[in-house]
């Protein structure tokens, strides 16, 4: 079995198609909300993203099939005055689960980040995912806290 992670070239009709395809396996899941990408997200999603300086994307591949999806973006830590990469999405389509293809996505991201000499890599996941949070942790990550006594951090949002 040969697994290969490549940087997606947002330009490229086979990578772009292999990402929506990805996306939307996670999107049909449970832990990604439980329905379909929309037509306006499925058409729009990669040309918007290559207009993007901030983002970049990792497709994984098990033996030239599309396996895994990371879709990152570039943000700023004010307090370490540095760059710092949000993991947005992770996909691993569940044929290829327990090959670790996420870690391999993962030490990528990492590798990109310490290039652009990053502070941190940041991600959020749902309390109830516990599979992903176990990984996260065995990856090395843990909840934001800046004291113990004031608790961790929350990820909020307001739609718009």
């Amino acid at each position: 079995m040969k697994i290969d992670i490549i940087q997606i070239d947002y330009n490229n009709p086979q990578h772009a198609h292999h990402m929506i395809e990805l996306l939307d396996c996670y999107a049909t899941d449970p832990m990604g909300g439980g329905v379909a990408l929309s037509d306006y997200t499925a058409q729009n999603l990669v040309p918007e993203l290559a207009k993007r300086n901030d983002a970049f994307s990792l497709i994984a591949y098990v033996d030239g099939q599309p396996a895994g999806l990371t879709n990152c973006f570039e943000g700023f830590s004010t307090f370490a005055c540095k760059p710092l990469i949000n993991i947005h999405d992770v996909v691993v389509a569940s044929e290829y689960r327990r090959l670790g293809i996420s870690r391999m996505m993962f030490d990528r991201v990492e590798q990109i980040a310490k290039r652009k000499a990053c502070c941190k890599l940041t991600l959020e996941v749902l309390e109830g995912n516990s599979i992903a949070q176990s990984a996260y942790e065995q990856y090395g990550f843990n909840q934001y806290k800046l004291d113990d006594s004031i608790g961790a951090a929350m990820f909020w949002e307001k739609k718009l």
